[in-house]
C-alpha cells in the first residue's frame, strides 16, 4: 500500500495516468491513477479501479494525457474510443479509424483529487475518421497550449495517419485543426518533452511499429532526427513492437525514462533510461516494477503535498 511521504518533492513523486489491460472488459478502457515515490516502483490507486470514467461518445477512453496548466489547474485529455464496445465488429480496428470519434474527452481539476465531469469536445475536422492519442504542451511562442493528435481523413480515402494540432487557452475552445506531422508513412502517438530549451519529440511510425526521436528549439519548425538515438544499442527507429511513448525526467537526477507500451506482446509498458537525453542512447531498466499492465498514458512529476492528497483521497 502506498503511504504518505514527507520528503522534498525534488526527491521524487510522480503520477501516472493511463489505461490498462487488453480490452477484455469495459473498465479497462477508463482512466487509472498510479503513483510512485522514486519514478520506478508503481502502485495503482483506488483499489486498482478507474478514477475517472466516460459515458460520453464511445463510452470508453484510452491514451490519457495530463497537463499541469500555467493557470494552476490540471487537465486530462484522452481518446474517445472503446475497443471493448466494438468487440463484435471483426473490422473494429479499421472502422474506428474511418468512422470513430472526432472529439477528445476532457476533465479539469484544481487539486488533482476533485475532477469535473467529462466533456466531449470536437477538435478534429469534419473529414477526420478518428482523433487518437491527444497530448498537449504549452507553446511560449503562441502563449497557448498546443494540442496534437493522430487522424486519418477522407480527403485521401483514409490512406494514412497524420498528426494534427490545434491551440487552446482553456481546453474548452480550440483553433481549427491543421496538419502538424505528415510523414510518408502513418504516424501516431506523438509525445514531446522540453529540457533546457530543447524539445524532444517521440512518434510511433505505424507502418514499421517503431518509435522515432527528433529534436528542435521550436515546437513549430526546425525538427531533425537524433542521429545517435538507440535502444539497447540498436537503431531506435528499427526497434519494433512498441507504441504509446511517454518520457519523464527522474527527479533530482540527470536521468530520463522513456516508457514504451509493448503492445505487440501484450505486456504493457517497458522502461528504457538514458543519462544523456541529447544523445538519446536508451537502455533497458531492470529496477522498475508495475503492479499491472499499464497501457498508453503519461507520467507527471508531482509535489509531496499532491502525492499525499492523492493517497488520502484514493488510497489503496
Amino acid at each position: 500500500m502506498a503511504k504518505p511521504i514527507t520528503k522534498n518533492a525534488a526527491d521524487g513523486a510522480y503520477l501516472f495516468v493511463h489505461f490498462v489491460g487488453t480490452e477484455s472488459n469495459a473498465n479497462q478502457e477508463q482512466i487509472y491513477f498510479s503513483v510512485s515515490q522514486d519514478g520506478s516502483t508503481w502502485k495503482t490507486l483506488n483499489n486498482g479501479m478507474p478514477v475517472l470514467t466516460s459515458s460520453l461518445g464511445e463510452r470508453g477512453v484510452r491514451d490519457p494525457f495530463i497537463q499541469r496548466g500555467i493557470d494552476g489547474k490540471y487537465y486530462i485529455i484522452a481518446t474517445d474510443l472503446s475497443i471493448y464496445n466494438r468487440r463484435n465488429d471483426p473490422n473494429k480496428w479499421n472502422a474506428c479509424q474511418t468512422s470513430g470519434s472526432k472529439s477528445i474527452v476532457v476533465w479539469e481539476s484544481n487539486d488533482l483529487v476533485n475532477w469535473s465531469e467529462a466533456s466531449l469536445i470536437g477538435v478534429a475536422d469534419k473529414n477526420a475518421g478518428c482523433t487518437w492519442a491527444p497530448e498537449s504542451i504549452y507553446d511560449p511562442e503562441k502563449e497557448m497550449y498546443m494540442v496534437f493528435w493522430a487522424s486519418k481523413v477522407s480527403d485521401d480515402n483514409y490512406s494514412k495517419q497524420r498528426i494534427y494540432r490545434s491551440y487552446t487557452k482553456d481546453f474548452r475552445t480550440f483553433t481549427p485543426a491543421e496538419v502538424y506531422i505528415d510523414n510518408e508513412t502513418s504516424a501516431i502517438d506523438t509525445t514531446i518533452l522540453e529540457d533546457n530549451g530543447i524539445y524532444y519529440r517521440f512518434t510511433k511510425d505505424e507502418t514499421y511499429s517503431s518509435v522515432t526521436m527528433m529534436r528542435s528549439t521550436s515546437l513549430s519548425r526546425g525538427w531533425e532526427d537524433v542521429a545517435t538515438y538507440t535502444i539497447n544499442g540498436e537503431d531506435g527507429n528499427k526497434v519494433t513492437g512498441y507504441e504509446g511513448p511517454t518520457i519523464y525526467k527522474l527527479n533530482g537526477e540527470d536521468r530520463f525514462c522513456l516508457l514504451l507500451d509493448y503492445f505487440s506482446k501484450g505486456q504493457g509498458y517497458k522502461p528504457f533510461v538514458t543519462d544523456d537525453i541529447t544523445r538519446g542512447s536508451f537502455v533497458s531498466a531492470t529496477d522498475f516494477s508495475f503492479d499491472e499492465a499499464y497501457r498508453h498514458g503519461t507520467v507527471m512529476p508531482i509535489t509531496t503535498a499532491e502525492y499525499n492528497a492523492l493517497i488520502e483521497k484514493y488510497g489503496n
